[in-house]
């Protein structure tokens, strides 16, 4: 059983800033900007559909930039798409289990934000009126959005859709827990001074800490 640190504020409010200083979260750690155009916040929820399959994260961030570097980088890139073409890059970047419906899925998911929203998720936000609940209830709408690709979207949208926050998802909490840095989304919120960029950052770095296995380093114990 993992043990867990008790520390002092002062000492877990120290290693948050540590932890948030690349002053990027998680999606930009490997690539991926996040910034308020379609593009950009579909990139970032596609992404989230491969990251809450099982298996090695790695390869959902290799699957994320093949279909970007495809060139189907916006909603209405990836509807238009082929089917045997999307089998084909996802397979091609390492993707495993039942590729073809994993292909299937992702893209229903362009077609239907290209439908509903004109493949612009901020109308998505604007529809729900910035309410929270409302936002998490149409993102989990969509074709292969379920609550856990909410909160994985939510945690990096969250420094622009500031009135989501605080979002942290399942891996950050750990992480967070195992640290010593709280239990909770409103704990880590507490820690980054309620500001939703910090806390974006801070939460995609303990989201990197427990997939990376990085905890020794951070701690600085062998």
């Amino acid at each position: 059983m993992p043990t867990t640190l008790i520390t002092p504020m002062a000492d877990r409010k120290r290693l948050a800033r540590r932890l948030a200083g690349t002053g990027r979260g998680f999606a930009e750690q490997y690539g991926f900007r996040v910034t308020n155009n379609p593009a950009s916040l579909f990139q970032v929820l596609y992404l989230a559909v491969l990251l809450a399959r099982r298996g090695d994260f790695r390869r959902a961030v290799d699957g994320a930039r093949a279909l970007r570097d495809e060139g189907w980088d916006s909603a209405a890139g990836l509807a238009r798409s082929l089917h045997e073409d999307r089998v084909r890059v996802l397979r091609a970047s390492g993707q495993r289990g039942d590729v073809d419906a994993l292909a299937a899925v992702l893209g229903d998911l362009g077609r239907t934000v290209v439908d509903r929203y004109r493949g612009d998720l901020r109308r998505l936000r604007a529809l729900a009126h910035h309410d929270p609940a409302r936002e998490r209830e149409l993102l989990t709408e969509l074709p292969g959005v379920d609550g856990q690709v909410v909160d994985l979207f939510l945690r990096e949208a969250q420094a622009l859709w500031r009135e989501v926050a605080p979002v942290a998802d399942r891996r950050a909490l750990a992480a967070a827990r195992r640290l010593g840095l709280g239990r909770s989304a409103d704990d880590l919120a507490g820690l980054a001074s309620g500001e939703s960029e910090q806390l974006a950052w801070l939460v995609g770095a303990l989201a990197r800490v427990d997939l990376e296995h990085r905890y020794a380093e951070v701690t600085g114990r062998s």
